[in-house]
């Protein structure tokens, strides 16, 4: 038995040596490609999943009515949107167009919140259908949203007019009989009609809400307004009608709804409020007048 090295040929002992050094590198290799084999088959096995996320993601824009008087400047508040399956968020640095019969009037980039303010200044009193489009520059998908602008004198009185005051149910099925005639009559030699609806954020966005009410009124006839929407908060609709009268429009003197919220909204500013239809018994404010039925709004004004 050979004990030592020193007992074998010159070279002999140094090709086993190479061959376990050859075989301990190798092992190592062959680790790190059965490693990299591993996670290319989980990326090739993510990428769906990955790919299938990117097409959930949807873009939003949306926009309200705005209010402005003849050669006064209007500002018109667009807001784009970006939706995955988790999270909703503002999207920044995106061009956005504002359309007047066709024509691009005005464009703005949305900000940090994905808000873009355009304006606007119109010439006379009317009411200006309006759309607001990403622009061709844009990299989101091209989406748009439309809206009124509603031009009015700042001394033509106005009214107000709780939506829920138009319907015979919560569902909005069928509007009140004589609903839309005693509107239209109000409106057509002296009124300029605020249409105020609550907003259930739990059952539809801003965006929705301000369509189906435009759509609503419209295939039931009822005159052209400005649409305000509002949160189901009792106290918004009386800061909505201080920041008016700051903001010129006091000829907002009475209302015309529902809730007893809204009535109030009036009452504790010293304005008109008339409830319709006739409320059950203690839901009335002591000082708002009661219309049994719309036909009869007309004479408590």
């Amino acid at each position: 038995m050979l004990s030592s090295a020193a007992a074998l040929p010159d070279g002999l002992f140094e090709h086993p040596v190479s061959c376990v050094l050859l075989a301990l590198d190798v092992r190592p290799m062959r680790v790190f490609f059965g490693r990299a084999s591993f996670f290319t088959f989980l990326f090739f096995l993510t990428a769906p999943t990955i790919l299938f996320a990117a097409e959930k993601i949807s873009w939003t824009l949306s926009v309200h009515d705005s209010l402005t008087a003849p050669n006064q400047p209007a500002t018109i508040e667009a807001t784009l949107t970006q939706k995955g399956r988790l999270t909703e968020t503002g999207l920044g640095g995106e061009p956005i167009e504002l359309l007047i019969a066709g024509k691009v009037v005005a464009t703005a980039m949305t900000d940090g919140n994905g808000r873009a303010f355009l304006s606007y200044t119109p010439k006379a009193k009317e009411a200006v259908p309006f759309t607001v489009r990403v622009g061709a520059t844009s990299s989101v998908a091209v989406v748009e949203a439309g809206a009124n602008l509603s031009v009015w004198e700042y001394r033509t009185p106005m009214i107000a007019v709780e939506m829920a005051a138009l319907m015979e149910d919560a569902e909005g099925r069928r509007p009140m009989p004589d609903a839309a005639e005693v509107l239209e009559k109000l409106t057509r030699f002296y009124y300029n009609a605020f249409y105020v609806v609550t907003q259930d954020k739990t059952m539809a966005t801003y965006d929705q809400v301000n369509a189906q009410s435009r759509q609503w009124l419209k295939d039931h006839k009822f005159p052209v307004g400005h649409i305000l929407v509002l949160p189901s908060d009792p106290a918004a609709f009386g800061a909505k009608l201080d920041e008016m009268h700051a903001a010129g429009w006091d000829t907002l003197k009475i209302g015309v709804g529902r809730t007893k919220a809204f009535a109030e909204a009036f009452l504790q500013r010293r304005l008109d409020a008339v409830m319709v239809p006739k409320p059950a018994k203690g839901e009335a404010p002591r000082k708002a007048k009661v219309a049994k039925e719309w036909k009869d709004v007309r004479k408590k004004m």
